[in-house]
C-alpha cells in the first residue's frame, strides 16, 4: 500500500530584487512496515512495612530472571524503571513501602520471547506491556523507499504548478521529516501466574511509516 498526499500555498512576495514567484509546498508518502520486534517489560513488586526487606526480594526476583533471560540467545535486555513510593493508611499515614524494578526486552525472535514470558511469569514476574514495531533495519529500508517516494511527489507537484503557470522551476528549500505510528500495544499488566508456564501469543502486524518533504521553489519565465 503507498498513500500519497500534497499540499501547496502560492507566496506572492518576492525574496529580493529580481526573484521569481515564490511557491511552498509539501507532499507525504507512506508505506505499511513490518512489526518484526518485540519489546516487552516485565517487573518484580513487593509491598511491606521493611524497604530493605522489600529491596532484597525485589532484587532477588531480578537476578533470577536475568539468569534466564541472558541464557536465551537472540533476546537482549536492560534495565528499565525502578520506582519506590509509599502506601497510605488511614488519616494520611505511611503504612508501608511498594518497590518496583522493571526489565526491558528486546528481539525479533517472536516464538522465543513469546516461550520466555510464559516462564518469567512463574518466577513471580509480571508482564507490564508487550508492544510489536517494525525493527531498526526494517524501519531504514521502509522510510527509504517513502523517503523516494515523498520527492518524487514534490518534484511532480512542483512540475504541476509551475507547468500551469508556463514557468520553469528550481528548488529553493527542502526538508525531509519521518513519521511513524506508536508501538503497537499487544497487552499490558500481566501478572505472575501460578498455573503450568504457557507461551504468550503474539501476533506482528503492521505499523505505516510516513515521510514529509516540504521546502520552497522558485518560479521563472
Amino acid at each position: 500500500m503507498l498513500r500519497l498526499s500534497t499540499a501547496l500555498v502560492l507566496c506572492l512576495a518576492a525574496a529580493g530584487a529580481g526573484a521569481g514567484t515564490l511557491v511552498d509546498l509539501s507532499a507525504e508518502a507512506s508505506r505499511p512496515a513490518a512489526n518484526d520486534q518485540v519489546r516487552a517489560r516485565v517487573y518484580s513488586e513487593a509491598s511491606g512495612a521493611n524497604p530493605a526487606e522489600l529491596a532484597r526480594r525485589v532484587n532477588r526476583d531480578v537476578a533470577e530472571a536475568l539468569k534466564l533471560i541472558r541464557a536465551r540467545a537472540g533476546i537482549s535486555v536492560k534495565s528499565g524503571a525502578q520506582s519506590t513510593w509509599p502506601v497510605y493508611g488511614r488519616e494520611q499515614k505511611i503504612d508501608g513501602w511498594r518497590l518496583r524494578s522493571e526489565l526491558v526486552l528486546e528481539t525479533r525472535d517472536t516464538a522465543a520471547i513469546s516461550e520466555l514470558l510464559g516462564e518469567l511469569q512463574q518466577m513471580r514476574l509480571a508482564v507490564g506491556e508487550v508492544s510489536q514495531l517494525p525493527s531498526p533495519e526494517t524501519r531504514r529500508q521502509v522510510e527509504d523507499e517513502t523517503t523516494r517516494d515523498a520527492i518524487r511527489a514534490f518534484q511532480a507537484r512542483a512540475a504541476l504548478v509551475a507547468g500551469q503557470l508556463g514557468k520553469t522551476w528550481q528548488i529553493r528549500q527542502l526538508n525531509i521529516g519521518h513519521g511513524h505510528q506508536a508501538p503497537v500495544p499487544v497487552f499490558r499488566a500481566m501478572k505472575a501466574m501460578a498455573a503450568e508456564a504457557a507461551p504468550v501469543p503474539l501476533e506482528g502486524g503492521e505499523s505505516l511509516l510516513t515521510t514529509t518533504v516540504s521546502g520552497q521553489i522558485e518560479l521563472a519565465d
